[in-house]
């Protein structure tokens, strides 16, 4: 054994020998971690749900300057250039990939409260739903184009009165028929109502589109397109790969979440590094004998301010490892929030991941670093003589 170092056995029989203090001390970290990581699992989840609704070959057109397909406005002619370019893909049929899209804000009442929220409404049609893969239908059928009938997120059909399959949903001045209900694998299509693009037109008397989505037959010529509808005069339109444009849609929200929750684990956290310093000064004044045993046996100051500091990380990461079990039990848990760029519901689910676990236990550690250094500062100081005759 050197007497450079304390063995790990003594630092970890100490903590056990005072269970009970640090099973109350490890518990106010695990609280502060477990805030800390549901808030990173949140905005994970937020991001990841967005990214996902978006295809890398796929390419959204929207007016320039729009933020969000609800802002966004192409005519009937805007669109009419955009279907001819000639690096849009064909299905087996030999029609060209490209949907011209309204989306609508509309309110809707909750299933089980009956308060309105903000749902997206989204005209499409059979080719909007081959540009997007990862939709399914899994329960009732697709809309027959030319009819009031709706398909519903499973999100949707499962939060708001009237959207579940064989239902009737009235907006718009119309009652619409819910004849399927679709997966969308977690993304944010999950969150919406499709129906016929021209019923929507008409039934919202809406004059153009709010955006015209096609896949590219060669994902790289994405810039070519982009710079070739940028450049003609007869539009005001940008391109923009479906997955940076989800990807924008998630930056304010997931920011905000993600800003609000690291303030107040820090604040959390101040509570939980003086309780950890508290139980360190109390360990420092009752071992305080054991101390000048260890400095008489040759144990450096060194050896002891490792020590104590041992214990602190120790502590702390027992709490962080509680808080992060407590947290990853959040994945099963499906909430909704507001979107701020559409400012309608967006329903998702936690997502914990590698790097948020790391940064939970790192977060952990930190809080033990800062609680324990001045106690085991305190301990390495002592004197060999005055640690002796108190004992």
């Amino acid at each position: 054994m050197s007497l450079r170092t304390v063995p790990l056995s003594y630092i970890a029989r100490n903590l056990w020998v005072r269970r009970v203090t640090t099973v109350l001390t490890a518990g106010g970290m695990a609280l502060v971690v477990y805030v800390f990581a549901t808030v990173l699992m949140m905005s994970e989840g937020i991001r990841a749900t967005l990214v996902a609704t978006g295809q890398p070959d796929n390419v959204m057109v929207l007016r320039k300057g729009a933020g969000a397909e609800i802002n966004s406005g192409i005519v009937r002619e805007q669109a009419a250039v955009v279907d001819s370019l000639a690096q849009i893909a064909t299905d087996g049929q030999g029609r060209k990939l490209v949907s011209r899209e309204p989306v609508v804000l509309n309110t809707l009442p909750k299933r089980d409260s009956g308060k309105p929220s903000n749902v997206t409404v989204r005209g499409t049609s059979d080719i909007g739903l081959a540009l997007r893969p990862q939709v399914r239908i899994v329960q009732g059928r697709m809309f027959r184009p030319g009819t009031s009938e709706i398909v519903t997120g499973r999100a949707v059909a499962r939060g708001f009165a009237g959207a579940g399959l064989g239902e009737t949903m009235r907006f718009a001045g119309r009652d619409w028929l819910v004849v399927g209900v679709f997966d969308a694998s977690r993304s944010a299509f999950d969150s919406e109502v499709w129906g016929d693009s021209e019923q929507m037109i008409q039934a919202f008397r809406r004059s153009a589109f709010s955006s015209v989505v096609f896949r590219l037959a060669d994902a790289d010529s994405f810039d070519a397109v982009k710079a070739q509808l940028e450049s003609d005069p007869r539009l005001t339109l940008e391109a923009k790969r479906e997955v940076a444009f989800y990807a924008e849609q998630s930056e304010a929200l997931a920011t905000f979440i993600r800003l609000l929750g690291l303030a107040l684990s820090i604040i959390f956290s101040i509570g939980a590094v003086v309780g950890a310093m508290i139980t360190m000064f109390a360990s420092v004044a009752s071992r305080v004998g054991e101390i000048g045993t260890l400095r008489a046996l040759g144990f450096r100051r060194s050896a002891v301010l490792s020590a104590f500091l041992g214990e602190a990380l120790l502590l702390a990461l027992v709490g962080g490892i509680m808080g992060l079990g407590g947290a990853s039990l959040m994945q099963a848990v499906n909430i909704s929030t507001v979107n701020f760029q559409t400012f309608s519901e967006l329903a998702f689910q936690f997502r914990l991941t590698p790097a948020i676990a790391a940064q939970s236990l790192g977060f952990a550690l930190a809080m033990g670093l800062v609680g324990g250094f001045i106690p085991a500062w305190r301990a390495a100081r002592l004197k060999i003589v005055d640690c002796l005759r108190a004992a």
